[in-house]
């Protein structure tokens, strides 16, 4: 069954509105645009920029917006009912939303009782008033109105009838989309289901219902799929999770779960399969480290490391992936660790463009190797670069493009300064020819990376594409004190690709000078294969 004959769902994303509500993240207009643009191309029908009168950041948004409009996806206004006692017409708040331009306008009111009497400290009757008069006035403004029921299940929950009063007002009003809210996240999938199906029979059948949830139990996306099956049509939420306290419902694990196991149509095929780049990329825009362990489109999502799991998933992927990854535009990896047997190596291999003989004794020694490094403190799991690097020395077959033949750092810490210059110097050997550079950094790494760069450059000009992207370090063996190992993880990246590498000593400089030196290496490794398939394909 393709995606066009599935029954219809709505998604309506607010990851730059509710998202940016998440502590520690902060976007800049052009982040906002950028995301939106994004979202639009991955075939999301309703986006929320923002709340246009709360801040001029949104303002901006919404007005640039409107010179370039998006191609596809509605971009939805964000604001609460009117304040108490005054009207719709005169309200300010309003009167910014209208010039936002957007055709749908999204209006939170209150259901929950307790939040009328202490929150607005005003009347039950006058938030009615309240939740009437902005519809109806967005209404004949032309506007399309979608009607978020803030802490709806708290506010039936403590009182029923009430709260339906609220949403019979706004469907009197004329909103076109009620949308139930679990606001503190603390509903649970069997009270959503029986909530949605007491809504159903209560209100008129042509009312169109939505879900938003939060996941202060870690619930928010089983919330989500609860009400879609007890009747709801739209589902609001946010790429990766992002949110206020623990976050909203993520869309990444929403979509698949809705149209790959439910049947939903949410967005086309095609478009799925640009899901997990989606979300890397909302993480890179925001600044935020992505979720490796993810569902869906986590790097580990569909990683695979016990040799039984590997060799299983070689013969038949259903044995371990619930779906397949390439749908959502993730893939298959073999994990490298001491816990490895010979399928991992035999798998990871094959991702290199390496083909190894199981009963070859090359395949063993490499195995052998591997846990003999890893019984020293080397992890391979994340530095996959270093382990072809090790792959290839095992069968002969590493190029030597360079060639150390030592390094010096010296450190000058200044009394009463915060930063640390360095210069480091390198003695490297190039087809035959000795070089002796120095650089300078902000640190010893930095100092060492920039040297090496500099040394090399003029005999693989490409190097300056290079750039060390993330360094971590890792002490192993803490109770040694000063004695300890310690291990670096470098990551590299040169465009779109990236790589890590890995190096292990008791001196943290050293550590280091191997992880940078194989980073090096490893690029030139990739850029030499990417000019002989030119070559190859001329």
């Amino acid at each position: 069954m393709t995606a066009n004959s599935l029954p219809q769902l709505w998604i309506y994303d607010t990851t730059l509105r509710d998202g940016t509500q998440r502590e520690g993240l902060s976007v800049s207009i052009e982040d906002k645009l950028r995301i939106a643009r994004r979202l639009d191309q991955l075939g999301i029908p309703f986006i929320e920029g923002g709340w246009p009168g709360a801040n001029p950041k949104d303002v901006q948004f919404f007005w640039q917006l409107q010179e370039e409009p998006l191609k596809q996806a509605e971009i939805v206004t964000f604001c609460s009912t009117r304040r108490p006692h005054t009207t719709a017409a005169s309200e300010p708040m309003l009167q910014a939303i209208l010039a936002a331009g957007t055709r749908w306008v999204t209006i939170f009111g209150k259901s929950w009782d307790l939040h009328v009497t202490e929150g607005l400290k005003t009347t039950l009757a006058e938030n009615l008033a309240m939740i009437r008069d902005t519809i109806e006035y967005l209404s004949a403004q032309g506007r399309r109105v979608i009607y978020d029921a803030e802490h709806w299940f708290d506010g039936y929950k403590h009182n029923p009838d009430y709260a339906l009063q609220t949403l019979e007002t706004a469907i009197a009003a004329g909103a076109e989309w009620l949308v139930l809210c679990d606001t503190n996240g603390g509903t649970l999938p069997h009270e959503i289901t029986q909530n949605i199906t007491d809504i159903v029979k209560a209100i008129p059948s042509a009312t169109q219902l939505g879900i938003h949830t939060h996941n202060d139990c870690d619930t928010a996306v089983a919330n989500a799929l609860a009400a879609v099956v007890g009747g709801a049509k739209m589902v609001q939420g946010t790429i990766n999770g992002y949110g206020e306290r623990c976050g909203n419902a993520n869309l990444c694990s929403l979509i698949p779960n809705l149209q790959i196991k439910l049947g939903f149509k949410c967005i086309e095929d095609s478009q799925l399969e640009q899901l997990t780049e989606t979300s890397r990329f909302v993480s890179e825009v925001v600044n935020l480290a992505p979720d490796e362990h993810a569902p869906f489109v986590g790097r580990s999502a569909f990683a695979h490391k016990g040799g039984i799991h590997v060799s299983a998933v070689e013969r038949n992927p259903l044995t371990y992936e619930h779906i397949q990854p390439e749908k959502i535009g993730n893939r298959r990896r073999i994990v490298i660790s001491e816990q490895s047997g010979v399928s991992n190596v035999l798998a990871k291999a094959r991702s290199f463009g390496i083909e190894l003989n199981k009963h070859d004794s090359t395949t063993r020694q490499i195995l052998e190797r591997l846990k003999d490094l890893e019984s020293e403190g080397y992890q391979f799991e994340a530095a996959e670069a270093s382990f072809e690097l090790l792959m290839r020395q095992a069968l002969g077959s590493r190029q030597k493009f360079f060639e150390i033949k030592g390094f010096q750092v010296h450190c000058d810490l200044v009394q009463g300064e915060k930063t640390t210059s360095a210069l480091a110097t390198v003695k490297v050997v190039v087809n035959g020819n000795d070089i002796l550079e120095a650089a300078e950094g902000n640190g010893p790494v930095a100092a060492l990376d920039a040297a090496l760069r500099k040394a090399l450059v003029n005999f693989y000009p490409h190097i300056a594409a290079f750039e060390l992207t993330d360094y971590k370090v890792r002490i192993l063996n803490g109770h040694t004190g000063t004695a300890a190992k310690t291990r670096v993880m470098v990551e590299s990246g040169s465009g779109h690709q990236r790589w890590t590498t890995v190096g292990v000593s008791t001196n943290i400089l050293e550590a280091s000078y191997q992880a940078v030196v194989e980073g090096l290496e490893y690029g030139l490794l990739l850029h030499s294969q990417a000019e002989a398939a030119v070559r190859t394909s001329s």
